[in-house]
């Protein structure tokens, strides 16, 4: 019971999360001067961002453990925190598309450092689920898969600090070593929307476990039954219940073999001719 009240309240606090922070965005957060009511979308698409990249660092943490230990959840967990950052990532780069177009009139600048560094870390990891079902063998599977993890996650923090280092740049920093470029408002509204973003990753991850868990009891309840279906349990063969009360009682030698007829004895009985009355 308490099992299922937990299966429960994440996505409920992840709702009630939800409608809290966007709530704040719509009817809280100021509508910021220059770009106006289409910045807002900066409420979705920078949480979205920041989570992805860390779901893919989490994911190279978790693939470090696998490697570490050898236990298989490891392994899981780092596929299914890698699986949800690309879906996220993904919903990242919509976003920001959308909002470049309002913004600089372009749907992509290739000239911004930031969002070609995001779009070539989304590419790497895309690269991971391929690799890892070319690989026929489980072990080496999850091996290969948890090096190429650690080594992606890897890239993620020098490829953050690369871009900003770089001198040229348009898009918007949140976060700068002198406290940010948002004021308490809009900041305390970002924080509410990460927050939110956040739940959500945390709950489609809970999510994509409980159900390969449940895939894999089912798959091997579905081979336990095939096995039992090949090998069925010896069975004892018939035998006549008229053969076995002809027997006198206490009479332990086994009857005697059946003819094809149905007579018992090991030949027919010689046939007595008919006499003419």
């Amino acid at each position: 019971m308490m099992r299922r009240s937990g299966h429960v309240t994440l996505p409920l606090t992840t709702a009630v999360a939800l409608l809290i922070a966007y709530g704040l965005v719509f009817f809280y957060a100021p509508i910021e001067e220059d770009q106006g009511f289409v910045q807002k979308i900066f409420y979705l698409h920078v949480p979205l961002a920041i989570v992805t990249l860390c779901g893919l660092i989490a994911g190279g943490l978790m693939a470090g453990q696998y490697l570490r230990t050898g236990k298989r959840e490891w392994d899981l967990r780092s596929y299914v925190a890698i699986h949800v950052s690309l879906i996220l990532g993904t919903a990242a780069l919509i976003t920001g598309s959308i909002w470049a177009k309002a913004s600089w009139g372009h749907w992509w600048v290739w000239q911004e450092p930031t969002l070609v560094s995001f779009l070539i870390i989304l590419l790497l990891f895309a690269c991971y689920q391929p690799l890892r079902f070319a690989i026929e063998d489980p072990e080496r599977q999850s091996r290969y898969a948890a090096v190429f993890a650690v080594v992606g996650s890897a890239f993620i923090p020098v490829n953050f600090i690369a871009v900003r280092m770089a001198s040229a740049y348009t898009h918007p920093r949140v976060f700068t070593l002198t406290g940010g470029q948002l004021p308490l408002s809009m900041g305390l509204t970002f924080l509410a929307a990460l927050g939110a973003i956040t739940l959500v990753f945390v709950t489609l991850c809970r999510f994509e476990l409980r159900a390969k868990a449940m895939r894999a009891r089912l798959r091997a309840l579905e081979r336990a039954t095939a096995a039992a279906l090949d090998h069925p349990a010896p069975m004892r063969p018939a035998r006549s219940a008229l053969a076995d009360d002809a027997r006198p009682l206490g009479d332990d030698t086994p009857p005697a073999p059946r003819s094809p007829g149905g007579r018992t004895g090991g030949r027919d009985p010689i046939p007595t001719p008919m006499r003419s009355v």
